[in-house]
């Protein structure tokens, strides 16, 4: 800047040209836009109301808003598009082995590795009790319990929810074990294999208290549950 005869500042002539050449430098500064309404309202005096700048202010407030409802929405999509992705690769992960021990022991490995979970608990309530050790001598993962465990472990009153999201440390070891002094959080989907047999459970447990909560969305991890309610149907017949 320079200041000419009248002693008032005068604008570089190599800045003019370079702004009367690209206008859309100035247009598409914010701060610059600002500065210039504000100038231009000081230059008015205080007794003339600036329509023109306060309609600026209020679309500039209104762009910011729709711009962070943009990336809010970009990153909610995202995100699904991300989850979508961890559901489709554990449900192929399901139908791979061509044993039933097989599919246990992916649930522990492939399975969890694929959920980027640190436990998998596939809980089936018998009539027998803890005491069938067949059935949970066939893995780690697999627990048995008696009649109602399920309905109590998701403390289920009234009708019951297909999925819970939860945080918690557990009380006891009974379901995780050696893990339980690190599990936080917790997916528990009830499982119906059908009439006349006993409900299942599936619980997914991490060490991160942030993976599973309370008002998290369940759609995506009822699809998986519908499709290992599928599987196992396919093993128990």
């Amino acid at each position: 800047m320079a200041e000419g005869a009248s002693g008032k500042l005068k604008i570089d002539p190599r800045v003019r040209d370079s702004i009367l050449s690209d206008p859309e430098i100035i247009l598409s500064d914010r701060d610059m836009m600002r500065a210039l309404s504000a100038a231009n309202a000081q230059g008015m005096g205080g007794n003339v109301v600036d329509i023109r700048g306060i309609a600026i202010e209020r679309l500039e407030s209104r762009l910011k808003r729709l711009e962070d409802t943009h990336r809010s929405v970009i990153a909610a999509a995202y995100e699904n598009l991300a989850g979508t992705n961890v559901i489709h690769r554990a449900i192929l992960k399901l139908l791979d082995p061509a044993r039933f021990e097989e599919f246990l022991a992916s649930l522990t490995t492939d399975v969890a590795d694929a959920l980027r979970v640190d436990a998998v608990r596939l809980v089936l309530e018998t009539l027998q009790g803890p005491e069938n050790v067949g059935l949970s001598e066939l893995s780690p993962a697999l627990l048995t319990r008696a009649p109602g465990f399920v309905d109590a472990y998701m403390h289920q009153r009234g009708q019951p929810r297909r999925v819970i999201l939860r945080q918690l440390r557990p009380e006891t070891d009974d379901i995780y074990g050696e893990k339980s002094d690190w599990i936080r959080s917790e997916a528990c989907m009830r499982l119906d294999f059908g009439n006349g047999r006993l409900p299942g459970l599936l619980l997914l447990g991490s060490e991160d208290p942030h993976q599973f909560k309370p008002g998290q969305g369940t759609d995506l991890l009822t699809v998986f549950a519908d499709v290992f309610e599928r599987c196992m149907k396919r093993w128990l017949s």
